[in-house]
């Protein structure tokens, strides 16, 4: 019941045939090396070509992407060309054999370590082997600047456009810059 969570469209692919699930069952689970995960029913097309492989990429949805993604996660792949039923353009990985979505701002190329069967899905673990980004989304600075990019979140069967920024990781224990309290001075 942990809510939102991102409507990841996962690409994979297997002896040419691409594919493209959409997956709400996703994070980051280590930092040093860098992992992630996916959680797919065994049922699932995409589910034998990313064991098959041993690779996917998780590509982020923007606004923009969401139609897409949804659709994605209704129909399969066994019967029907998603890439092309929605006219989405596939860009070429620099460290997997898989597409990646090139509408998508920020997407991580993934090499499987584990396959652990969870109950109604298994994890596939794997280690991120390659963050491709839109160069937009990378400030003078060189910082990444996902919030720009209009990313969307699902939760309970809706997807919500993630929107005004409400602080910043540890801004509840910072101390106020001098220039705060200049009402304090006069």
């Amino acid at each position: 019941m942990l809510a939102p969570v991102p409507p990841a469209m996962v690409t994979c692919s297997h002896e040419g045939k691409d594919n493209i699930i959409t997956i709400a069952w996703t994070g980051i689970v280590n930092t040093i090396p860098p992992k992630t995960y996916i959680s797919v029913r065994p049922s699932r097309y995409s589910h034998t070509l990313i064991k098959e492989s041993g690779v996917f990429a998780i590509n982020l949805t923007t606004k923009d992407l969401t139609r897409s993604a949804d659709w994605c996660g209704v129909y399969t792949g066994a019967k029907v060309d998603k890439f092309a039923r929605c006219k989405l353009t596939k860009e070429t990985a620099t460290e997997i054999d898989c597409p990646l979505i090139a509408e998508s701002p920020l997407s991580l190329e993934c090499r499987v370590t584990d396959i652990i069967p969870m109950g109604s899905h298994d994890m596939f673990l794997a280690d991120i082997v390659a963050v491709d980004v839109d160069e937009a989304l990378i400030d003078e600075k060189g910082k990444l600047r996902l919030e720009r990019a209009g990313l969307v979140a699902y939760a309970h069967g809706d997807y919500f456009e993630l929107g005004k920024r409400i602080g910043n990781f540890g801004y509840s224990v910072a101390k106020k810059s001098k220039q705060g309290n200049k009402n304090k001075r006069r």
